[in-house]
Protein backbone atom coordinates (compact mmCIF):
# COMPACT_ATOMS: atom_id res chain seq x y z
CA UNK A 1 0.00 0.00 0.00
CA UNK A 2 1.55 3.27 -1.00
CA UNK A 3 1.26 6.77 0.44
CA UNK A 4 -1.55 7.57 -2.04
CA UNK A 5 -3.77 4.89 -0.50
CA UNK A 6 -2.98 6.14 2.98
CA UNK A 7 -3.87 9.67 1.88
CA UNK A 8 -7.21 8.46 0.50
CA UNK A 9 -8.07 6.83 3.80
CA UNK A 10 -6.97 9.94 5.72
CA UNK A 11 -9.37 11.95 3.54
CA UNK A 12 -12.17 9.49 4.36
CA UNK A 13 -11.43 9.79 8.08
CA UNK A 14 -11.42 13.59 7.71
CA UNK A 15 -14.86 13.54 6.07
CA UNK A 16 -16.26 11.30 8.80
CA UNK A 17 -14.72 13.49 11.50
CA UNK A 18 -16.18 16.63 9.90
CA UNK A 19 -19.62 15.00 9.74
CA UNK A 20 -19.37 14.13 13.42
CA UNK A 21 -18.43 17.69 14.31
CA UNK A 22 -21.29 19.13 12.28
CA UNK A 23 -23.73 16.99 14.22
CA UNK A 24 -22.22 18.09 17.53
CA UNK A 25 -20.36 14.84 18.06
CA UNK A 26 -16.82 16.17 17.59
CA UNK A 27 -14.02 14.67 19.63
CA UNK A 28 -10.70 16.43 20.16
CA UNK A 29 -8.82 13.13 20.29
CA UNK A 30 -10.05 12.21 16.82
CA UNK A 31 -9.12 15.64 15.51
CA UNK A 32 -5.67 15.54 17.12
CA UNK A 33 -5.12 11.95 15.92
CA UNK A 34 -5.92 13.01 12.38
CA UNK A 35 -3.52 15.96 12.57
CA UNK A 36 -0.76 13.68 13.87
CA UNK A 37 -1.51 11.10 11.18
CA UNK A 38 -1.25 13.72 8.45
CA UNK A 39 2.02 14.94 9.98
CA UNK A 40 3.46 11.43 9.89
CA UNK A 41 3.62 11.08 13.68
CA UNK A 42 2.05 7.64 13.63
CA UNK A 43 2.87 6.50 17.16
CA UNK A 44 1.26 9.55 18.76
CA UNK A 45 -1.61 9.44 16.26
CA UNK A 46 -2.37 5.87 17.35
CA UNK A 47 -2.36 7.00 20.99
CA UNK A 48 -4.84 9.80 20.27
CA UNK A 49 -7.09 7.49 18.28
CA UNK A 50 -7.02 5.00 21.18
CA UNK A 51 -8.37 7.76 23.43
CA UNK A 52 -11.08 8.51 20.89
CA UNK A 53 -11.98 4.80 20.63
CA UNK A 54 -13.17 4.97 24.22
CA UNK A 55 -15.93 7.29 23.04
CA UNK A 56 -18.56 4.89 21.67
CA UNK A 57 -19.81 7.53 19.24
CA UNK A 58 -16.48 7.57 17.41
CA UNK A 59 -15.08 4.10 17.90
CA UNK A 60 -15.32 3.07 14.23
CA UNK A 61 -13.47 6.14 12.98
CA UNK A 62 -10.95 5.92 15.82
CA UNK A 63 -10.11 2.29 15.10
CA UNK A 64 -9.77 3.11 11.41
CA UNK A 65 -7.24 5.80 12.38
CA UNK A 66 -5.38 3.33 14.59
CA UNK A 67 -5.28 0.91 11.67
CA UNK A 68 -3.72 3.47 9.35
CA UNK A 69 -1.15 4.50 11.96
CA UNK A 70 -0.21 0.90 12.73
CA UNK A 71 0.03 0.11 9.00
CA UNK A 72 2.43 3.00 8.53
CA UNK A 73 4.48 1.75 11.50
CA UNK A 74 4.72 -1.69 9.88
CA UNK A 75 2.70 -3.28 12.69
CA UNK A 76 0.49 -5.31 10.40
CA UNK A 77 -1.17 -7.56 12.97
CA UNK A 78 -2.12 -4.54 15.08
CA UNK A 79 -3.31 -2.73 11.96
CA UNK A 80 -5.44 -5.71 10.97
CA UNK A 81 -6.98 -5.92 14.42
CA UNK A 82 -7.74 -2.20 14.40
CA UNK A 83 -9.42 -2.36 10.98
CA UNK A 84 -11.54 -5.33 12.11
CA UNK A 85 -12.48 -3.36 15.24
CA UNK A 86 -13.36 -0.39 13.03
CA UNK A 87 -15.82 -2.53 11.09
CA UNK A 88 -17.14 -4.09 14.30
CA UNK A 89 -17.77 -0.58 15.65
CA UNK A 90 -19.73 0.81 12.75
CA UNK A 91 -17.08 2.10 10.35
CA UNK A 92 -18.25 2.18 6.77
CA UNK A 93 -17.42 -0.97 4.80
CA UNK A 94 -15.35 0.46 1.97
CA UNK A 95 -13.05 -0.98 -0.66
CA UNK A 96 -10.20 0.92 0.93
CA UNK A 97 -10.60 -0.66 4.35
CA UNK A 98 -10.94 -4.13 2.81
CA UNK A 99 -7.82 -3.52 0.73
CA UNK A 100 -5.95 -2.52 3.89
CA UNK A 101 -7.21 -5.68 5.58
CA UNK A 102 -6.14 -7.83 2.66
CA UNK A 103 -2.72 -6.21 2.60
CA UNK A 104 -2.32 -6.72 6.34
CA UNK A 105 -3.17 -10.39 5.91
CA UNK A 106 -0.64 -10.71 3.10
CA UNK A 107 2.04 -9.12 5.27
CA UNK A 108 1.13 -11.58 8.04
CA UNK A 109 1.32 -14.59 5.67
CA UNK A 110 -2.45 -15.21 5.60
CA UNK A 111 -3.10 -15.20 1.86
CA UNK A 112 -6.39 -17.16 2.10
CA UNK A 113 -7.83 -14.54 4.41
CA UNK A 114 -6.45 -11.79 2.17
CA UNK A 115 -8.36 -13.25 -0.77
CA UNK A 116 -11.60 -12.92 1.18
CA UNK A 117 -10.91 -9.25 1.97
CA UNK A 118 -9.93 -8.43 -1.61
CA UNK A 119 -13.14 -10.06 -2.82
CA UNK A 120 -15.19 -8.00 -0.37
CA UNK A 121 -13.37 -4.85 -1.44
CA UNK A 122 -13.85 -5.48 -5.14
CA UNK A 123 -17.58 -5.88 -4.49
CA UNK A 124 -17.83 -2.45 -2.83
CA UNK A 125 -19.45 0.20 -4.96
CA UNK A 126 -17.31 3.03 -3.57
CA UNK A 127 -14.07 1.88 -5.19
CA UNK A 128 -12.20 4.06 -7.59
CA UNK A 129 -10.89 2.44 -10.75
CA UNK A 130 -7.38 2.67 -9.32
CA UNK A 131 -8.40 0.89 -6.10
CA UNK A 132 -10.20 -1.85 -8.06
CA UNK A 133 -7.15 -2.33 -10.22
CA UNK A 134 -4.88 -2.61 -7.18
CA UNK A 135 -7.12 -5.16 -5.47
CA UNK A 136 -7.41 -7.25 -8.63
CA UNK A 137 -3.63 -7.37 -8.89
CA UNK A 138 -3.36 -8.14 -5.17
CA UNK A 139 -5.67 -11.13 -5.70
CA UNK A 140 -3.14 -12.57 -8.13
CA UNK A 141 -0.36 -12.22 -5.57
CA UNK A 142 -2.53 -13.84 -2.91
CA UNK A 143 -3.27 -16.84 -5.14
CA UNK A 144 0.44 -17.16 -5.81
CA UNK A 145 1.21 -17.06 -2.09
CA UNK A 146 -1.35 -19.84 -1.61
CA UNK A 147 0.35 -21.88 -4.33
CA UNK A 148 -2.87 -21.83 -6.36
CA UNK A 149 -1.11 -21.33 -9.67
CA UNK A 150 -4.07 -22.02 -11.94
CA UNK A 151 -6.26 -19.51 -10.11
CA UNK A 152 -3.42 -16.97 -10.26
CA UNK A 153 -3.03 -17.56 -14.00
CA UNK A 154 -6.78 -17.22 -14.55
CA UNK A 155 -6.96 -13.96 -12.57
CA UNK A 156 -3.88 -12.66 -14.36
CA UNK A 157 -5.40 -13.43 -17.76
CA UNK A 158 -8.52 -11.47 -16.82
CA UNK A 159 -6.39 -8.67 -15.38
CA UNK A 160 -4.19 -8.32 -18.47
CA UNK A 161 -7.26 -8.36 -20.71
CA UNK A 162 -8.62 -5.44 -18.70
CA UNK A 163 -5.27 -3.65 -18.28
CA UNK A 164 -3.13 -4.69 -21.28
CA UNK A 165 -0.50 -1.97 -20.78
CA UNK A 166 0.43 -2.92 -17.20
CA UNK A 167 4.16 -3.71 -17.31
CA UNK A 168 4.06 -5.21 -13.82
CA UNK A 169 1.38 -7.67 -14.92
CA UNK A 170 3.39 -8.66 -17.97
CA UNK A 171 6.36 -9.50 -15.71
CA UNK A 172 3.99 -11.46 -13.49
CA UNK A 173 2.80 -13.42 -16.53
CA UNK A 174 6.40 -14.35 -17.30
CA UNK A 175 6.85 -15.59 -13.75
CA UNK A 176 3.62 -17.61 -13.79
CA UNK A 177 4.65 -19.33 -17.01
CA UNK A 178 7.43 -21.01 -15.00
CA UNK A 179 5.01 -22.37 -12.41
Amino acid sequence: MDKYRTRVLVILVTVLLAAGMLTGCGDKSLEKGLELLEAGDYENAADEFKKAAEDDGHAGEAYRGIGIAKWELGEYEAARNAFVSALDNGAEKTGTIYNFLGNCEMQNGNAKSALNYYSLGIACEDCSEEMLREMKFNEIAAYEQCGEWENAKSKLAAYTAEYPDDAKALKEAEFLETQ
